[in-house]
């Protein structure tokens, strides 16, 4: 990975530049896409390795069909495709032909969440969670910076099962805790300690949870605990659990649907587990989504550093 930036590099580029470096000692790599290596900064790969890419067109289908018979011969295979389309018009193929059946094809869900900004509702992706967590044998990642996408697909790399990793088009950090090293599809990672409340978020919208950590800290002395909980399935329960003993309010916060996705997940868990902490879930609500750049919609929905802070001071009545 020696040409990655050390900052600010949208994690779809740290994606492009990882597989590269894999798939110059490892001939089994092969990505698969639908019209989309521009999209999926691909294009490298795909001058670098004719022999390793295969391009179906727009057809999401075949994409997963075809994905599916490479990884049933061995071979490591990558289908990439914009998240919003991946997970709707190919849902039969990845429930039957990827997880059903056990083949361990990494499916790469590109621009997601909000990314298409004003493309609209079209092209928003706030099911994927939601669907994909009803499937059985599915993993499903969302990294929250440059570290966290370099590792994860290290690992989906060599895993034998199958696994859905989600990224957004924006310029992320290249670690959000450089002191946090260890990585593992599962396992959540503590980007920041603290004790008045936890923050629990996944992707894209872990940096506004770091944003307003310094708010609260700075206005409020509100000590914020911040856990990127960059796999949503499986759950890491032990973690989870731990967070949530010292009985202080928890917030879960994702690009996504607050219907289905990462906040019901843990909700479910700590419910179950006869926690009674405060709980809020911070998401798109079930609406019809506004168009804008993602930072606008963001901001529309709170999920930003004053939106979050906001959100803070209301659940802890202050």
């Amino acid at each position: 990975m020696e040409n990655i930036k050390t900052a600010n590099a949208a994690n779809l580029e740290v994606f492009s530049e990882v597989l590269q470096d894999l798939a110059a000692s490892d001939k089994d790599i092969i990505v698969v896409t639908s019209d989309s290596r521009g999209s999926g900064k691909l294009v490298p790969f795909g001058q670098k390795y004719p022999d390793q890419i295969v391009e179906v067109g727009i057809a999401e289908q075949n994409l997963v069909g075809v994905a599916t018979g490479l990884a049933s011969m061995g071979k490591k295979a990558f289908a990439v495709s914009p998240a919003c389309f991946l997970t709707a018009r190919a849902l039969e193929q990845i429930k039957n032909d990827v997880a059903y059946s056990d083949n361990p094809v990494k499916l790469i869900g590109i621009s997601a969440g909000v990314s298409y900004g004003a493309l609209g509702t079209t092209h928003h992706s706030l099911h994927d969670y939601a669907v994909l967590r009803a499937i059985n044998n599915i993993s499903i990642v969302a990294p929250a910076d440059n570290f966290e996408t370099a590792q994860a697909i290290k690992e989906a790399a060599e895993m034998q099962s199958p696994v859905y990793i989600r990224f957004g088009k924006k310029a992320m950090p290249a670690n959000l805790n450089s002191d946090a090293t260890d990585f593992k599809i599962g396992k959540g990672r503590i980007i920041q300690e603290g004790n008045d409340l936890t923050f629990i978020a996944t992707g894209e919208a872990v940096l506004p949870c770091t944003e307003a950590a310094k708010l609260l800290e700075k206005e409020h002395q509100i000590s914020c605990k911040i856990i990127s909980l960059h796999t949503i399935k499986p759950l890491d329960t032990e973690l989870l659990l731990a967070a949530a003993s010292n009985g202080k309010p928890v917030i879960t916060v994702e690009e996504h649907s607050i219907n289905g996705g990462l906040g019901e997940a843990v909700a479910s868990l700590l419910f179950q587990n006869s926690f009674t902490n405060k709980f809020k879930i911070v998401g798109l609500p079930d609406d019809h989504t506004v168009s804008g750049s993602q930072i606008e919609i963001f901001n529309h929905y709170g999920i930003s550093g004053e939106g979050l802070k906001n959100t803070v001071l209301n659940l802890l009545k202050l």
